[in-house]
């Protein structure tokens, strides 16, 4: 049966939400298309009719991910202002609300170890992704810091995935409270 373009389009959308949320949670290998189509409400049809493969999929996840995270980083400027863009930025990211929803979270902190063993197109999409993400980042923070340089935007964000990645590592909640304090706190200051 042939849906509408509409409908389509969702549940194309639907795909990647759902893979996205399954792949930051489990990682991508994992991650099985029976457990994406189950969570997205088709069948096995109806996600290989919208991606060629799961590899696909983890491409397209990538590129919405990395640019959804452009939305959030402007979202929380709008929260606090643009008076401190990374201030904003920083205190959302580095924040226990983020270190316990991965699967909504930022995919660098969830999956960059996945991705770094995946084909190189997947290793490929995230680069230039991850490229395009520093760049609107330092022009966000540039705005408010203008000596703040590239390197400088680049260590502050491996320094933020680093510690995300730490918090959500170890078990005791008051050690990862404290990796993201010290965090938030360096990079602030």
């Amino acid at each position: 049966m042939r849906v509408s373009k509409e409908t389509a389009a969702e549940h194309r959308q639907e795909i990647v939400n759902s893979a996205a949320r399954l792949f930051r949670e489990n990682g991508i290998d994992s991650t099985g298309v029976d457990s994406i189509s189950s969570s997205a409400g088709l069948t096995h049809g109806a996600i290989y009719s919208r991606f060629a493969s799961k590899e696909a999929i983890a491409i397209e996840v990538i590129r919405h991910a990395l640019r959804e995270s452009r939305r959030t980083w402007l979202r929380a400027i709008e929260r606090r202002g643009r008076k401190k863009v990374l201030a904003a930025i920083v205190e959302s990211y580095l924040s226990e609300r983020h270190r316990d929803a991965p699967g909504q979270g930022c995919l660098v902190a969830a999956l960059a170890g996945d991705i770094s063993r995946q084909a190189d197109d997947v290793r490929d999409a995230f680069t230039d992704e991850f490229k395009d993400a520093l760049k609107f980042l330092g022009g966000l923070v540039g705005t408010d810091d203008p000596s703040l340089s590239e390197e400088d935007v680049l260590a502050d964000f491996c320094f933020m995935a680093g510690a995300m990645i730490l918090s959500r590592a170890v078990s005791d909640d008051e050690l990862s409270a404290r990796i993201l304090r010290a965090a938030r706190e360096r990079i602030v200051d």
